[in-house]
């Protein structure tokens, strides 16, 4: 789906990765990243009492575009 750093394909895979994290990495095809950032942020989430979770999701979504193939 995605050629590189700044296509189409990562812009959506970080719009995908923002709203649930890991998303983004799956549309991309990279499932253990997905699962690394679905149970990441759940649990900063879970230890942080609903304050950082937050992060999680920017991290995802960072991380989803910034990916190179």
């Amino acid at each position: 789906m995605s050629t590189g750093q700044g296509s189409a394909g990562n812009v959506i895979a970080a719009i995908c990765s923002f709203f649930i994290p890991g998303l983004g990495q799956l549309v991309q095809g990279r499932v253990l990243s997905a699962l690394f950032f679905l149970i990441m942020t759940g649990l900063i989430w879970f230890f942080s009492f609903g304050m950082l979770g937050w992060i999680g999701h920017i991290w995802a979504a960072v991380n989803a575009a910034l990916w190179k193939k």
